[in-house]
């Protein structure tokens, strides 16, 4: 198999380890009240399944999308010759390419994630048949915590995270090297987008406006019909009329609150 197969394996393998050691970072420092968006107590309460339960969906989950990878590279295994020759998505695992083509690939994956995840997760909520055996479960997580982030339903994260990642691999023309790179900081992004915590100087925050917050109050009952973007950009809800503009509060127990502003507080 070579370099080819090794790369392909790793770009499945990879990202799940990172979400553990990200999530474990995070978990580590939620006791962190004074950057919290809800306290201890509202995670306890809230949430509507146990943090046991969630490792374990998670952890299925993943097996399930790195077995169904595993089966396609097998039944459909890369030509080596051409990764040997550059023409495999038009690079070459071995051949550096030029920052701007790295650049232009993850900007086009990002897109490309960013637009599948928006509608199908729009269509998620919409679909009274499909929220309510599939994507409820993710929401059964009113209080968002790191390592539930890729807490789905199994079918949920096949066709959102599985489906998504293969079409913005394919469309971007990264190779399978570079890919592991992208689908690593995609891992950690949505993450991130789930930790509920607004640390200072946290960069993802400085350079996304989808960030912990932003998702937050998507998770909340007042916001389950806007902010449907993930993991990076805020642009299909601002041009689809889903954004839902929030400020964040400190709380007088310490923490801060995501609160949406004056004209959706009725909703």
């Amino acid at each position: 198999m070579g370099f080819a197969a090794s790369d392909e394996l790793l770009g499945t393998v990879v990202p799940i380890v990172v979400y553990w050691i990200y999530s474990g970072m995070y978990m580590c420092v939620g006791s962190f009240e004074n950057y919290r968006l809800h306290s201890k107590s509202d995670e306890e309460e809230k949430n509507l399944v146990s943090k046991l339960t969630v490792v374990k969906g998670v952890l299925f989950q993943q097996l399930l999308q790195a077995a169904v990878a595993i089966l396609l590279f097998m039944v459909n295994p890369p030509d080596i010759n051409s990764y040997v020759t550059g023409g495999h998505a038009g690079a070459s695992s071995q051949q550096p390419s030029s920052f701007i083509v790295l650049a232009s690939q993850f900007v086009t994956a990002m897109l490309v994630m960013d637009t599948w995840q928006y509608f199908l997760h729009r269509y998620f909520h919409e679909n009274k048949f499909l929220y309510r055996h599939l994507h409820s479960r993710h929401h059964r997580l009113v209080v968002p915590y790191a390592f539930g982030a890729l807490y789905n339903h199994p079918l949920e994260g096949l066709l959102l995270d599985t489906v998504g990642g293969a079409l913005s691999f394919m469309l971007s023309g990264m190779s399978p090297r570079t890919s592991i790179y992208f689908f690593s900081f995609a891992t950690i992004k949505t993450v991130d987008d789930h930790c509920g915590l607004m640390l200072p100087g946290n960069p993802l925050h400085i350079f996304f406006r989808n960030n912990s917050a932003y998702h937050d109050v998507h998770h909340q009952l007042y916001g389950s019909k806007y902010n449907f973007s993930q993991p990076f950009f805020v642009m299909w809800d601002r041009i689809l009329g889903t954004y839902m503009p929030y400020s964040l509060e400190k709380r007088a127990e310490g923490g801060f609150e995501a609160r949406p502003t004056k004209e959706f507080k009725e909703d």
